[in-house]
């Protein structure tokens, strides 16, 4: 498993969808026009969608292990 994974920051959020077309693996998705949500499950800590993000509100942050 990955050692990054992408995290959002809801409030920044401008739910454009651009992160959502970037993901390679489909693990970011815009929540119901909201803001984007990422699958942690899925997320191979790419970092593809916070380079894309244009509002800059996603982050690679070290994965927390269980």
């Amino acid at each position: 498993m990955a050692k990054r994974v992408a995290s959002v920051d809801k409030k920044s959020c401008a739910a454009c969808g651009v992160c959502e077309n970037t993901c390679p693996l489909a693990a970011v998705k815009v929540h119901r026009g909201c803001y984007a949500v990422v699958e942690e499950t899925l997320c191979v800590g790419c970092g593809k969608c916070a380079r894309s993000c244009p509002v800059g509100c996603i982050e690679m942050k070290e994965r927390v292990a269980v």
